[in-house]
């Protein structure tokens, strides 16, 4: 069964997808939205004027999720880095035992 959703033709999984409110959600609902996006462009079954709109959505999105995973991996950084005590030299890697091993 097709759909046909404000002037656009579409298959059954591309209709179910909401117009996009997406770009403001927590991490977890934009990935999904991402992955939403993904399918109804592989599934060719969207035109190609609306498929232009939810690939410029998904690269949106694509942009806010890579920003916000680099934010959360400095923070981790930060904190792996940190001496946990006053005068302790800070460890500059996150896994220190391993590049000993390397060297």
């Amino acid at each position: 069964r097709r759909g046909n959703i404000k002037g656009y033709y579409m298959g059954e999984k591309a209709k179910n997808i909401p117009p996009k409110e997406s770009e403001t959600g927590s991490f977890e609902e934009r990935l999904k939205r991402l992955e939403e996006i993904s399918e109804a462009i592989r599934g060719g079954e969207v035109e190609l004027e609306k498929a232009t709109s939810l690939f410029e959505e998904g690269i949106r999105l694509a942009q806010s999720l890579e920003k916000e995973l680099s934010s959360v991996e400095g923070r981790i950084e930060k904190l792996v880095k940190a001496p946990s005590q006053p005068g302790e030299k800070p460890v500059l890697e996150l896994f220190p035992e391993l590049s000993a091993s390397e060297e």
